[in-house]
Formats: C-alpha cells, structure tokens, sequence
C-alpha cells in the first residue's frame, strides 16, 4: 500500500481546462496527486493551504494573473516551489516571475516529458522524500551562528529559523559549501537556475538582496553573503567571524 504521506500533491492553476487536464493525467499517472484551479483568485486561496508539494502557475488568468499571485506568495513568505507557464513572447514576465521568486518556467506549447522532469526535479529540491536518507542530508554546516541543517532542510541563524525559498536555500548552501569562493552573475545563474536564464542577471541581484534581508543583521553591512566589486559575491570564511 503507498504511504500516504509520501504522495506528493501538486496544484494547477491554469485556465485553459485541456492543458490542466493533460498536466493532471500526467501527473497522476506518476502517482502525483494533483487539483485544478481555472480563475486566479481562486487560486491565489488555494495556494495558501499548504498542502501542496508544487504549484504549476500559469501567467495569464482571468481574476488575478500568475505574476500578481507569485507576488502575493512570495510576500507572505509561502515558499511553495512554483514553476510559470506562459504562452507570452515577451521575455520580461520571464524575468518578472523568476525575480518574483518563482523557481522555473516553460513556455508553452511544451514536451509533456520536459515537464514531467522540471515538475521531478523541482519537488526533489525542495526537500527529501519521506525514508530517504543519505550522507548529505544528515550534514550540518556551521558559519558563527548560522547553522544549515540538510536533514531538516532548515537555517537557523541563532535562534531565529529563515524562512527561505527553494532558490534562496539553493543559493545559501552554493555559497555556505565554498567559503572564501568569488561567483560572478552567471557562475550563479548556471549552478542555480540552470542554463535555460542565461541573460537574467539581474535575477541573480534580486535574490541576494532578498537573501541578505533574512540572513543578515544589517543587510547593508553583510557579515556572511560579501560584495566583491566588479566580479561578483562570496561566502565569509569562518575564520573571519572569529
């Protein structure tokens, strides 16, 4: 019998019933539970139940459209994986929605195979499946008292727990893994999000600057996430905490 707690869920939120229902057949067929929205406002409520392991979003939506409900997520600090679908040609929703904090994207008309890996790989990265253990996640990495625990997908900084995105973690522990290691914009953009951004560096600022907010006691004077001027940023060594 499946345990229950081990079936991902994923909602999706597009109006055009014959993609959503696709999507979902897909899906379910590789034991992912899935609910389907068609409005944006709707939506925008039911992404705020926490249920879900995933939200695939579309960006034009009758009600409210996917970047004003990316907004409104990430605002409230719901860090649901969310992975934008759009049919529009130009580039700055794009852009828009990762900087937003979105975590991924596809333009439409898409291979069903590619979205099946993407949807995968993005519930994969916001957190190990339930029995699965191995080396890395039981890792813990200490920085004074910034604590990143892999097994609890969880920072702390003393006693305060960040409430980061996917991409966000993702970026902290690239850098938390290389202390003392220079990333330009686009070492970042290849090791984060993946060849398919390549020209988005300014998504790359935005979300340093949303990372330095949570993690640091005046981001303007970072301890741990450095400027290194002209060339690009890197993690503080331990020993210069001391």
């Amino acid at each position: 019998m499946t345990d229950q707690k081990a079936v991902k869920q994923v909602l999706i939120i597009e109006d055009d019933i014959e993609i959503a229902n696709v999507v979902a057949v897909n899906l379910e067929s590789n034991g992912i539970k899935t609910e389907q929205v068609h409005d944006g406002i709707f939506g925008l409520e039911r992404s705020k139940s926490g249920k879900f392991d995933l939200i695939i979003l579309d960006i034009m939506l009758p009600g409210l459209d996917g970047i004003s409900i990316c907004r409104r997520l990430r605002e409230e600090n719901i860090n649901t994986p969310i992975l934008m679908l759009t049919a529009k040609i130009d580039e700055i929703d794009l852009v828009l929605s990762l900087e937003l904090g979105a975590d991924d994207y596809m333009k439409k008309p898409f291979s069903m195979r590619e979205l099946m890996a993407r949807v995968g790989a993005l519930i994969r990265r916001a957190g190990k499946p339930v029995g699965e253990s191995d080396a890395e996640t039981e890792e813990m990495l200490h920085f004074g008292d910034l604590v990143v625990d892999y097994a609890k997908h969880q920072v702390n900084v003393g006693d305060k727990v960040l409430n980061l995105t996917m991409k966000e973690f993702e970026l902290l522990d690239l850098f938390a893994r290389n202390p003392g290691r220079v990333f330009s914009r686009s070492d970042l953009l290849r090791a984060v999000w993946g060849y398919n951004f390549e020209g988005y560096e300014h998504t790359v600022n935005t979300h340093i600057n949303r990372l330095r907010n949570k993690l640091e006691t005046d981001p303007s004077k970072p301890k741990y996430l450095l400027t290194v001027w002209g060339l690009g940023y890197k993690f503080t060594q331990e020993a210069d905490l001391l």
